[in-house]
């Protein structure tokens, strides 16, 4: 959501995360927690989202829900009226805000495009689909199951029941040249979408591509090729109307991730289902929670638990959630603001901050700072892991 008052801290919101694990084939550059199953009772599963649902819920104070997010593996593999039914198990526990956004992620495949009417009937106000490429030849090479052509036409379908759409590219591909991402990009942002997340290629450890990369199929771009792409990126964008409110994400005004503004605003989110991560205050201290990755095993301890949390880590120390709070924030082209800061942490961001170091990154060009927050420049967050430690005290 916009910052109506550019001198005001936002409020970071408070957010839901359904995960759904499942997905026909697993591409080669995931790493999400995704798993490929012939057969799914979706009737089992519904309830058992729902249990972890009401356990979270009596764990965290009364609040208001900002956005709901489905996400996985494959949200729309989901048959609408489980979708439906998680919404409306949603509402016995929280108090929707009046403008609520409920994101659902899709495969733009003819097969799936076809229930994106049942899907906003359902109540999903937004929908992210993941095009990844506008060519045939890369779809292919990341192992995607639709093709342009189905792609476009997913999006001309979603404009019809949807007035917030977004939509996924990967870049950095081996052999991609500036002029071939520079032609994508002019293409994607000709088509009528409202938000792009535009992500490089990274190799991920226990993927198809790490294995791939090993064994000398293909090697992604170098560092400096790969910053080139990046800087494209940015400046097409800025000409469009589209600036980068985020490191890789970019949004037409009034348009950005509700959702996941509440995680870079440091805001409490749970997160139900297989793998699925949270952050709340639990008798005041924040919390992080992790639940059970293999599917089988978190079905299992939900239907036994009531919950099937993995991992529970407390975030006792203000220099943890200080640390945290700043990762998260300066991926923000807004940063991080003193007064969300000091409502969370406890004590003014000050306190956690070399003056020195901080002085010398705002002169180098790195940092900006001013009476209501923190940031980080365009040039400083593509940098952002290396300056953290040089500011933190």
């Amino acid at each position: 959501m916009p910052v109506s008052d550019k001198n005001r801290a936002p409020d970071p919101g408070f957010g839901l995360y359904y995960h759904w694990p499942f997905c026909r084939k697993k591409c080669p550059y995931c790493d999400f927690n995704s798993h490929v199953r012939e057969a799914v009772d979706q009737s089992r599963w519904t309830a058992a989202l729902l249990t972890e649902l009401g356990w979270f819920s009596a764990r965290v104070s009364p609040k208001r829900l900002t956005s709901i997010f489905f996400g996985g593996g494959t949200p729309s593999l989901m048959e609408p009226e489980t979708v439906a039914a998680l919404i409306d198990g949603a509402k016995r526990y929280f108090e929707f805000a009046d403008d609520i956004e409920i994101t659902l992620e899709a495969n733009p495949t003819s097969v799936e495009a076809a229930s994106f009417a049942a899907y906003r009937q359902a109540g999903v106000t937004r929908l992210s689909l993941g095009v990844q490429s506008m060519r045939d030849e890369a779809l292919k090479f990341l192992g995607r199951e639709h093709s342009v052509s189905e792609a476009l036409n997913a999006i001309e379908l979603a404009r019809t029941h949807f007035s917030n759409i977004s939509f996924d590219l990967i870049y950095a591909l081996p052999g991609q040249t500036p002029a071939a991402w520079r032609s994508d990009l002019a293409e994607a942002l000709s088509l009528a979408g409202d938000h792009f997340s535009l992500y490089q290629l990274t190799i991920e450890p226990n993927t198809g591509f790490a294995g791939a990369v090993r064994r000398g199929e293909f090697q992604v771009p170098p560092e400096d090729e790969a910053e080139t792409l990046f800087e494209i990126t940015q400046s097409v964008c800025v000409e469009a109307g589209w600036p980068a409110y985020e490191i890789s994400n970019h949004a037409r005004p009034g348009f950005e991730c509700r959702h996941n503004l509440t995680y870079w605003r440091y805001g409490e989110y749970l997160g139900i289902g297989p793998g699925a991560h949270g952050r709340i205050v639990e008798a005041g201290v924040r919390t992080a929670y992790q639940q059970k990755k293999r599917p089988e095993s978190w079905l299992a301890a939900v239907e036994t638990d009531s919950h099937g949390t993995d991992i529970v880590a407390p975030l006792p120390s203000q220099e943890e959630r200080a640390e945290e709070m700043l990762l998260m924030g300066l991926r923000l082209e807004e940063g991080v603001w003193h007064e969300n800061f000091e409502a969370v942490i406890g004590a003014p961001m000050t306190r956690f901050i070399r003056r020195d170091r901080l002085d010398q990154l705002i002169e180098a060009g790195l940092m900006t700072e001013d009476a209501q927050r923190l940031r980080a420049t365009t040039k400083g967050r593509l940098v952002l892991n290396s300056l953290l430690p040089e500011i933190l005290v």
